[in-house]
């Protein structure tokens, strides 16, 4: 019985003792993955950041900012200038395409761009939307807009909730007061949300948050979603119903955009 109860010590012992390594084991792994992924952020600021532009048709497009889906930076940013809204859907394309496409933040500030193009042409604009939201954002941005940028017996011209302006009510520079006239060249400054990342099984893909900064709300900051369902793919915005919610009605007339 003593032998029994001595082995029965043993194997109580020798598990505690395995059961100590592996909680070790896995300490050290995730102090190592936490190094690699400050060392990845350090890493991904220093090369981030470097402002590139690209141009068509005449127009200028730059961006420059260190937000990334691949970690979340709470102190990270965006930035977007371009002298042009797009002239039509062929350029808006080149551009997604080729340019501001293959970053969250250069898509975020697309957002804009199609929705004066939309304000100008409904077909054009449409085509715009569709391609660089995800499938399930389309109709809501389209239902909303018709209803902005609209005319009806319900909402004339001179309605408050008639809003062709919202397009420029994120771009620096503009306000109520100045009847949302932007600085030129036009510039969308964005900035990482206090949400991280998440990654959503549902839809197949990793979205990111991030704040588009804008005078024409109270909270000066509209939040918008944007997914990337495959490393190396063109960025979609997942969301944004920040951006065409109602904003602070307009002194005086807008002007529209170049």
């Amino acid at each position: 019985m003593a032998a029994a109860l001595l082995m029965s010590m043993n194997v109580a012992a020798n598990a505690q003792i395995r059961g100590l390594i592996n909680k070790g084991k896995q300490a050290v792994k995730q102090e190592a993955k936490k190094e690699a992924k400050e060392q990845g952020l350090k890493t991904l600021t220093k090369v981030a950041g470097k402002e590139s532009s690209f141009s068509t048709n005449g127009h200028t497009y730059t961006q420059k900012g260190t937000l990334s889906i691949a970690v979340y930076n709470p102190g990270a940013t965006g930035m977007v200038t371009f002298t042009n809204v797009p002239s039509n859907y062929a350029e808006f394309e080149e551009v997604y395409t080729k340019f501001l496409g293959q970053t969250p933040y250069g898509t975020a500030a697309m957002m804009p761009m199609a929705m004066a193009i939309y304000g100008r042409d409904r077909a054009e604009g449409e085509k715009c939307i569709r391609l660089i939201n995800y499938p399930s954002n389309v109709n809501s941005v389209l239902s909303q807009l018709k209803e902005k940028f609209g005319t009806s017996q319900y909402a004339p011209a001179d309605d408050s909730y008639h809003q062709p302006y919202l397009p420029a009510a994120v771009l620096e520079g503009a306000t109520p007061q100045n009847a949302y006239t932007p600085s030129y060249p036009y510039t969308v400054n964005m900035r990482a949300s206090v949400n991280k990342h998440q990654d959503m099984q549902l839809y197949d893909g990793r979205v990111m948050y991030i704040y588009m900064m804008g005078k024409g709300w109270d909270t000066e900051q509209r939040s918008v979603e944007i997914i990337q369902v495959n490393e190396g793919e063109l960025f979609k915005v997942f969301n944004c119903p920040s951006l065409y919610t109602q904003c602070k009605k307009i002194k005086g007339t807008w002007e529209g955009l170049k």
